[in-house]
């Protein structure tokens, strides 16, 4: 009698993609239930705001080091660390949605290894551009700035797909005007903040990191150099 495989619903979600969201949340709920005196003792009220002193990332801080030619490991670290700090629960929900979203996508594609490098250093993307274009006073936190990276890459394939099949290929840019519409309009109505930038900073430098770390992308530009 021949055995039958089981065939899961829905494909997993790549391992790198979950860590990165219990991770989130783990830091989120623990500054929630710290704030409510469920745990961590009277100090815990705390947690959010120094973290936010310790691990975003602040213009003021990078603009310093640039001045003065001196590179803290401290303060180095805060490219890497101020996404996961989140400025309130609904935040890290919404952080969340789109890594479990964008991320299982780009991670099916381009790997999980080259999944979290396009998630690391589009937050890095992100933030020197906040910090260089607008200069702000406020420091950045949360993880959008990456979000938008995975989204930037999940673009890349879009584009790709369309050239490949010889449509137009700025409909693969419907995605990204789309979501800065909606911040626009928020900013608008609600005053919001300039992370925008940040947020666009991301984008950027996940579709430009999707030429070099998509399956085959690194042979494709070898390959064209070589023909030019």
């Amino acid at each position: 009698m021949s055995s039958e495989h089981h065939i899961p619903p829905v494909n997993p979600l790549p391992a790198v993609v979950v860590a990165l969201v219990l991770f989130i949340m783990g830091v989120e709920i623990a500054f929630s239930f710290g704030a409510r005196g469920l745990i961590g003792g009277p100090t815990a009220v705390g947690w959010r705001l120094d973290a936010i002193q310790n691990y975003s990332f602040s213009p003021d801080t990078f603009h310093w080091m640039i001045q003065n030619g001196r590179w803290p490991i401290e303060h180095l670290i805060r490219f890497v660390t101020y996404p996961f700090v989140s400025g309130s629960f609904t935040q890290a929900i919404f952080v969340c949605v789109f890594v479990l979203a964008m991320g299982k996508m780009v991670g099916e594609v381009f790997g999980g290894v080259a999944m979290l490098i396009i998630f690391v250093l589009s937050g890095v993307g992100g933030a020197l551009v906040y910090a260089l274009v607008l200069n702000p006073q406020y420091p950045l936190i949360g993880g959008f700035p990456p979000v938008y990276g995975l989204i930037g890459a999940f673009t890349w394939l879009l584009w790709r797909k369309l050239s490949l099949v010889g449509e137009n290929q700025t409909r693969a840019f419907q995605l990204i005007a789309v979501l800065m519409g909606i911040q626009l309009v928020f900013g608008l109505l609600f005053g919001g903040t300039s992370d925008w930038v940040a947020d666009l900073g991301g984008f950027a430098t996940g579709f430009g990191l999707s030429f070099f770390l998509a399956p085959g992308g690194w042979a494709r530009i070898v390959g064209r150099i070589r023909r030019d």
